[in-house]
């Protein structure tokens, strides 16, 4: 069965052939990830001479997805992925930041925020798509003038990604050990960090999709275009009650979303309308 690899993360772009590369920071050293498309692989290359133990990569089969009646028809086309590979954010910080540059707008307008402030003050490597940069550490923004964030569009965001870079030097250490639920706990004390940008970072860094905000307009989105004969909720809170009914347990509630999301992810389709997102 085929394997397909999911690239809903901003940082992910694409060779001039089309295959997505995106740069990682894990235990403190720059990877390269390249998805080989005809092998369905991904290459993992370090960037730094220090580098040791590579990225986490998650792989989660279509036996996992639910099997409820009522959404046969979303589970029918959710299945020709195969198997998903996704490479589970490991730098807790990018994950945090994704988040919040994620706040209010929709998706394209936050895609394009998310590189312009990457490219402006992240470490930057060549790679076979272009000059890549990592997500600017947190003394980095901590050192960054009002002026700098609204030179390249952020400067909704300023204050968010200054308190989180601030509890981040204090607690991130922390924040890293604990298990995705407590993550999330731990995450809304910081200010301008919210349940839905708490969960979307925690779900990033740990992999666990069964946390993430399951009523968000992107899953939503995606479940309709993927299935467009299913009569879906349009209301949030309706649609993830429908959501969790059809996945009651932890393994198929992941499943489920991840599969959504990466077909999400695939679909070559312009006109996506993107999604404002909580804080």
């Amino acid at each position: 069965m085929s394997t397909t690899i999911i690239t809903e993360h901003p940082g992910w772009h694409e060779t001039t052939a089309g295959e997505p590369v995106r740069v990682v920071e894990h235990q403190g050293a720059a990877w390269l990830a390249h998805w080989e498309s005809e092998r369905e692989h991904l290459l993992l290359r370090p960037l730094d001479a220090d580098a040791a133990e590579q990225p986490p990569v998650a792989y989660t089969s279509a036996v996992d997805l639910p099997t409820a009646a009522e959404g046969t028809l979303l589970l029918d086309e959710l299945v020709s992925l195969g198997t998903v590979a996704r490479l589970t954010n490991p730098s807790l910080w990018d994950a945090i930041t994704t988040a919040l540059l994620r706040q209010v707008v929709g998706a394209p307008q936050a895609r394009k925020k998310h590189r312009a402030y990457y490219a402006a003050y992240g470490r930057t490597f060549d790679t076979p798509a272009g000059p890549l940069p990592l997500a600017p550490a947190p003394e980095v923004v901590l050192e960054l003038s009002d002026e700098g964030f609204a030179a390249i569009g952020c400067k909704f965001n300023a204050k968010g990604l200054r308190a989180a870079a601030t509890a981040y030097l204090d607690r991130g250490d922390h924040w890293t050990t604990l298990d995705p639920d407590s993550l999330i706990k731990e995450l809304v004390e910081v200010p301008y960090i919210g349940p839905w940008t708490a969960a979307a970072a925690a779900a990033d860094f740990t992999g666990d999709h069964a946390i993430y905000p399951h009523g968000d307009l992107a899953v939503r989105t995606w479940a309709g275009r993927a299935a467009p004969g299913l009569a879906l909720p349009s209301a949030e809170r309706e649609f993830e009650v429908m959501w969790r009914r059809w996945a009651p347990a932890r393994t198929t509630l992941h499943a489920l979303t991840l599969f959504t999301l990466t077909w999400g992810s695939h679909a070559r389709i312009t006109r996506t309308g993107g999604t404002p997102h909580h804080p």
